[in-house]
């Protein structure tokens, strides 16, 4: 007979990295690591770490897991031009121990983050808003992280990797 382990080892861990990226437009890019690769939404007000905020998420390409690591500056004549920094990094927790494939399939992924901003519980959700099928919801559940103030990005607008501002990103490149 094999006993059940306490909720929080039931889950598995994978690795997170938002990217603040200044395209055509300044915006945030979600990553999560999913089926050996980087499943990712852009979404462009950024993250938030207040339950009543829900930041709309447009499904995107996903991306190879070494573009984690990447901060710099996408070429004028790539798509995607212009910098782009490690806003936050770290890990996720899959809720439960189900698997994210799974869940992303059935239109609510929970999860939980541990990285340099942000920590606790988020969640997923496929809204579907106006009839497009790339829209999701990143919320943030209710736990002991929590803020009051919508104003992360505002207190924390650099690199966490580098400790880097968008302007010396642009400035210099990428990160050696």
């Amino acid at each position: 007979m094999t006993s059940r382990a306490p909720r929080e080892l039931e889950m598995t861990t994978a690795r997170f990295v938002v990217h603040k990226h200044q395209a055509t437009r300044l915006h945030y890019d979600f990553r999560l690591e999913m089926g050996g690769v980087l499943v990712s939404w852009a979404v462009p007000k950024g993250p938030s770490m207040v339950t009543s905020v829900k930041r709309l998420a447009i499904k995107v390409e996903d991306h190879e897991l070494d573009y984690r690591d990447f901060e710099g500056t996408i070429p004028e004549e790539e798509y995607g031009a212009g910098a782009v920094m490690i806003w936050d990094e770290g890990t996720v927790t899959w809720e439960d121990d189900k698997d994210p494939i799974e869940m992303l399939a059935g239109s609510l992924v929970e999860f939980a983050l541990q990285g340099k901003k942000l920590k606790g519980r988020f969640k997923l959700v496929h809204a579907k808003l106006g009839g497009n099928e790339r829209n999701w919801l990143l919320i943030k559940r209710k736990d002991d992280h929590v803020e009051t103030e919508d104003d992360i990005l505002t207190r924390q607008p650099d690199s966490a990797r580098t400790g880097r501002t968008m302007e010396q990103i642009a400035a210099e490149g990428s990160a050696k």
